[in-house]
């Protein structure tokens, strides 16, 4: 009897499959130190009272900034063992519908979230909505242009991506035409982590000499990006014509001694 062939088994996950599992990983870390230090040196000059950070609780993005009031934003799916090492004020939400009033943000920070939103345009669109006129908005993301988003595209193909599988890297070209359309103007922008796609702790530790190579030959090529924008307040103009106002003229008030003089002069004829 000839033995059955086994059926060939379907190919393991990737240890950090999930975003969370991958931030732990070697360049996830890489990623986060990264982050962080590009976040202490925009937030540092923002000035106002209220600061929101939405997800992302791996990082404190609001550290070096001094507003009286910051808070974290989380869903229900959202890991509170991070957020409980900083001392937030944990907020539970829906990015889609912010539990915010209407401008009343003074700084928004979105770590990495549009890239896994469902609807990244209704997010922009609710950050519009809670951010005073003249309020700040930061975005981080991957970028898709350059060696680590080459080897996510082929990587998928054979079924082991490098960076989690569920997110929908969104260029930086395409978030820029997205904050146009609601009126940000952009403030700054920085690329970053110029380091090869790879895996282990030592070799990517090697690297290390990419960077400055990065920032100096090939700046928009960085594997993650960080842009700052300021919501703009559009200008009221007067629409028709408007109907002219005739000003009353003011009378003449006769000076004391003219009327010193009026009043001797009607004595006398009496």
């Amino acid at each position: 009897m000839i033995p059955t062939p086994p059926i060939p088994s379907q190919m393991p996950a990737p240890p950090w499959s999930s975003w969370e599992k991958w931030l732990q990983s070697p360049p996830g870390s890489y990623v986060l130190a990264w982050e962080q230090e590009c976040f202490d040196q925009i937030v540092a000059d923002i000035f106002g009272f209220h600061a929101i950070q939405i997800g992302l609780p791996q990082i404190n993005t609001l550290v070096e900034n001094r507003m009286p009031l910051q808070a974290l934003l989380l869903n229900s799916n959202d890991s509170r063992e991070y957020a409980a090492r900083f001392n937030w004020h944990l907020i539970e939400g829906n990015t889609s519908e912010l539990p915010f009033a209407n401008e009343s943000l003074d700084l928004v920070v979105l770590p990495h979230v549009l890239e896994f939103a469902a609807d990244p345009h209704q997010i922009l669109r609710e950050i519009d909505r809670v951010l005073r006129p003249e309020g700040r908005l930061i975005i981080s993301g991957f970028n898709p242009a350059s060696l680590w988003g080459a080897r996510q595209y082929l990587s998928r193909l054979i079924g082991n991506p490098y960076l989690p599988r569920d997110g929908q890297f969104i260029s930086l070209i395409r978030i820029k035409d997205w904050l146009k359309l609601l009126n940000f103007s952009l403030d700054r922008g920085h690329f970053g982590c110029y380091k090869l796609p790879l895996q282990g702790q030592s070799s990517m530790g090697r690297m290390a000499f990419l960077e400055s190579m990065g920032n100096r030959w090939w700046p928009i090529f960085g594997a993650v990006f960080l842009v700052s924008a300021i919501k703009r307040q559009q200008g009221i103009r007067l629409i028709g014509r408007v109907a002219p106002v005739r000003i009353p003229a003011i009378p003449q008030l006769t000076p004391a001694a003219e009327r010193n003089q009026i009043h001797e002069i009607q004595e006398t004829v009496n």
